[in-house]
């Protein structure tokens, strides 16, 4: 099991007993109890778990944020989906990375790359990434949402905007065939809405999920997206308002496959 897929199943592990032991892990999945230390020590970075002695557990029901609930959400999927938009990134790019809980599955997957300078609104994606590996990262500056653990306002924007990121990364709430991608927070999405002009490709994640929602907000039409990499076949009006607009659909393996 690669550290991704065991840092996941760890989350899980948590998420059923509230609690666990460095040693139980260690021989639940069958490494070492320096492994899993890394492990904790990469989740407790981003907020995901505490430390305790000899053990680890989840943060107070009080502290957890929405945003933490939905990053388990269809967990397998995203982690299949964040992979393969991974995928399309190479060494040396400026890769923006927004806020929404695929995208920071991606930032994740990016740890084998070699010298790219990541931009992001989000502190969840920046703390998990900073240190991780020879990357540069810039982290937009504004007043912080804190269900979306990101900033969204006008000094977000005018600092994201300085960027030509060579791919943007979009997590998006819905997709519907008729109104394209939409989101349900109006600060989110305008702020994703100021910078489809910036970047030179544009890459939407969004589980199957997303193709069933009713969005509230626009952020795009199909023409302004030119990717969209998912865990299932769309339904078919999808498919031909994505052929239409000219948006590349990507389909995804299961994250247990290759491993």
């Amino acid at each position: 099991m690669i550290q991704a897929d065991r840092i996941s199943a760890i989350l899980a592990a948590l998420d059923e007993r509230g609690s666990c032991s460095i040693s139980e892990l260690a021989l639940r999945f069958d490494v070492s109890e320096e492994t899993i230390r890394r492990d904790v020590r990469q989740l407790e970075a981003n907020g995901s778990v505490i430390k305790v002695h000899g053990g680890v557990t989840l943060p107070a029901p009080r502290l957890e944020a929405p945003y933490r609930k939905r990053l388990r959400e269809q967990l397998e999927a995203k982690r299949s989906i964040a992979r393969h938009a991974a995928g399309l990134v190479q060494d040396g790019m400026t890769v923006f990375i927004d806020s929404g809980t695929t995208s920071f599955w991606v930032a994740q997957e990016l740890g084998h790359r070699k010298g790219l300078t990541l931009v992001t609104n989000s502190v969840e994606v920046a703390a998990d990434v900073l240190g991780r590996s020879d990357h540069r990262v810039f982290l937009a500056g504004g007043m912080l949402n804190a269900d979306y653990r990101a900033a969204f306002d006008a000094d977000a924007v005018r600092m994201v905007r300085g960027f030509l990121p060579d791919i943007a990364i979009f997590s998006m709430g819905a997709i519907d065939a008729h109104h394209g991608f939409l989101d349900f927070d109006p600060d989110e999405a305008a702020f994703k809405r100021a910078l489809l002009d910036r970047a030179r490709r544009i890459v939407v994640v969004a589980d199957h999920a997303k193709f069933s929602r009713v969005g509230t907000v626009h952020v795009a039409d199909f023409g302004q997206i030119h990717d969209l990499v998912t865990d299932l076949p769309p339904p078919p009006p999808l498919i031909d308002a994505a052929r239409e607009g000219g948006t590349a659909i990507h389909l995804s393996e299961p994250a247990h496959q290759g491993d």
